[in-house]
């Protein structure tokens, strides 16, 4: 796949993640269909600044620390269901459902 593509297909998908609710790494390089949960984290640390990066998470629920504050911010903001230790709760915070 076009490099070019491939990031453009990476944001669209992130930018259909409604808020409230987010979405691992390996979720979107399934549904982009090319490259794994790495590649689609390059993405998102190089171009992800302009689409909603806090709804992407680790399959654990869990961000990078080095966003922890900021992105709280977001999820305390958008409801997002967060568990005791400050992860997601990916069973009723998980959305997987991309459109093409």
């Amino acid at each position: 796949m076009d490099p070019d593509a491939y990031v453009e297909a990476v944001l669209s998908l992130v930018e259909q993640v409604p808020p409230g609710r987010v979405t691992t790494y390996g979720t979107l390089a399934e549904a982009v269909g090319y490259g794994g949960p790495r590649r689609v984290g390059r993405v998102m640390s190089t171009y992800g600044g302009s689409v909603p990066w806090w709804r992407v998470v680790r399959a654990d629920g869990s961000l990078p620390p080095s966003h922890d504050e900021e992105a709280r911010a977001h999820y305390l903001d958008e409801g997002t269901p967060l568990r005791s230790a400050g992860r997601m709760d990916m069973a009723q915070a998980f959305f997987g459902d991309f459109r093409p």
